[in-house]
C-alpha cells in the first residue's frame, strides 16, 4: 500500500540508466529519475519539493568524480542513503567511495536482485536512523525521535510512538488514501482488542497537533474508508 520510493539514478550510460529505471519500477516499489550528469543530479536534487530516499551513483561522469559529489551531498545535510555504482571494484576505489559518504558500493555489471537487496536494506536501516528527515507541510518530521519542527516558526511538536508511526505509513503512501483496515493492521498489527475508534481516536490528537485549523483539516485528509496525508501541503499558506 506504501506508495513507491523515489530514487534518482546518475550515470551517463543511458543504456544501463533506462534499464534500470524501467527494472525498478515493474513492482511498483520505485520510482526513479534519471541523470546523466552531475549538473542534472544537482538539478534534481535541489528543485522545489524534490524528494528522494536513495541515490545510484556512477563514479565517473562526464562533468565531475561522483565520489566528491556524493561528500557535497554530505556537507548539504543530505543523508538519504548513496550506493556507488562503478566499473572499478579495486579496495583504494571502494574505500574512497565509503570515506566520501557512499552507504554501499556495488561494482558493474551486477545482478539486479543484489543491487534490490541493497537498496532494501540500506533503506531498511535509514528509515529507523536518526539521519531519517521528511517534509511533511511546514514540518521537517524525524520518525526516529517522534518529533516535527517546522523551521518558520521554529515550533516543535511531539509525537507519541504511534501518532509518528501513522504519520510515517501516510507519508509513505504517497499521497494516496491508506483505508482504515491497512493503517490499523501496520501501526498495531493484528490485534483483537483494537477497533477504528482507537485509529480514529489517534487521527483526531495529531490532527490537533499539526493542523492549524483541526476542524478543516488541509494536512491530514479524510478520504472514504481511510486517511490520506498531503505531504506537500504548505499549511502556513493555505
Amino acid at each position: 500500500m506504501t506508495g513507491p520510493r523515489p530514487v534518482l539514478i546518475v550515470d551517463d550510460d543511458p543504456a544501463l540508466s533506462a534499464t534500470l529505471a524501467e527494472q525498478l519500477a515493474l513492482e511498483g516499489e520505485f520510482a526513479t529519475v534519471e541523470a546523466p550528469t552531475l549538473a542534472a543530479a544537482d538539478a534534481a536534487l535541489m528543485a522545489e519539493g524534490a524528494r528522494f530516499d536513495l541515490v545510484l551513483l556512477d563514479i565517473r561522469l562526464p562533468d565531475g568524480d561522483g565520489r566528491e559529489f556524493c561528500a557535497r551531498l554530505r556537507r548539504l545535510g543530505l543523508r538519504m542513503p548513496v550506493i556507488m555504482l562503478t566499473g572499478s571494484d579495486s579496495e583504494s576505489d571502494i574505500v574512497s567511495g565509503l570515506d566520501a559518504g557512499a552507504n554501499d558500493y556495488i561494482a558493474k555489471p551486477f545482478r539486479l536482485n543484489e543491487l534490490l537487496a541493497r537498496m532494501r536494506a540500506q533503506l531498511r536501516a535509514y528509515d529507523s536512523s536518526e539521519d531519517a528527515v521528511f517534509k511533511v507541510g511546514p514540518y521537517l518530521f524525524r520518525p526516529a525521535a517522534k518529533q516535527l519542527h517546522d523551521p518558520a516558526r521554529n515550533k516543535r511538536v511531539r509525537l507519541t510512538e504511534k501518532e509518528a508511526a501513522i504519520l510515517k505509513f501516510l507519508y509513505r503512501a504517497g499521497g494516496r488514501p491508506v483505508p482504515r483496515n491497512v493503517l490499523l493492521n501496520d501501526v498495531w498489527g493484528y490485534n483483537s482488542n483494537v477497533t477504528t475508534h482507537t485509529l480514529e481516536t489517534h487521527i483526531y490528537r495529531l490532527r490537533q497537533k499539526i493542523e492549524p485549523n483541526p476542524g478543516e483539516a488541509r494536512l491530514l485528509v479524510t478520504e472514504a474508508g481511510g486517511y490520506r496525508l498531503e505531504p506537500a501541503l504548505d499549511t502556513q499558506d493555505a
